[in-house]
């Protein structure tokens, strides 16, 4: 059985909440809304949760419709953000020690645009072999979905997976999948 090694995105191989955060107040700016979102409210309760939870948290009551379009403008503009991203040196250089011995797969419930973006700017696609996204699943963490799929690409078992997570929801995830974890700290 083929070793697998599952790492996170946001939070745990780079640190995405200043673009994140630009992304979302931007959108909320170019669509109108008077509201705008506070950076430390952001950042202790909207960061690494889904976009669902949290703006309705801000606006108050929002249509689907609406809703739906901040996302979109926000994923339209996290390209532009992306200077502010921070990369996890540390991960990065475990990950290529590893190559050949592992399978490396990226999982996360973000969208293949914004993953794919990121991997772009920092040179670093090419470090993984299997990609789960938001649009590879019907759940998002903290249902262990993400890294199912992960493992059935990859041919392991959870017995032969290890997840890098840094969120307490994809803790749960991690932990709901069967397989050992490790916390990473410091990227979100």
């Amino acid at each position: 059985m083929k070793k697998l090694a599952v790492f996170d995105l946001d939070g745990t191989l780079f640190d995405t909440k200043d673009v994140n955060f630009s992304a979302y107040s931007k959108a909320f700016e170019d669509l109108g809304y008077k509201e705008s979102i506070d950076y430390r409210y952001y950042c202790d309760y909207c960061n690494g949760t889904s976009y669902k939870d949290f703006i309705p948290k801000i606006l108050g009551t929002v249509s689907k419709d609406s809703l739906e379009a901040i996302h979109r403008r926000k994923m339209e503009l996290y390209p532009s953000f992306l200077g502010k991203a921070r990369m996890n040196e540390g991960l990065f250089s475990l990950i290529r020690a590893i190559r050949g011995e592992y399978t490396v797969a990226l999982a996360t419930t973000a969208s293949r645009q914004n993953v794919f973006d990121i991997l772009e700017r920092f040179s670093v696609r090419d470090c993984f072999d299997i990609f789960v996204t938001k649009e590879d699943v019907m759940k998002v963490k903290p249902d262990p979905e993400c890294f199912i799929k992960a493992m059935e690409k990859a041919g392991a078992g959870k017995e032969d997976t290890i997840i890098f997570e840094d969120s307490e929801t994809g803790l749960l995830a991690a932990k709901a999948s069967g397989a050992d974890y490790l916390r990473v700290y410091g990227y979100n």
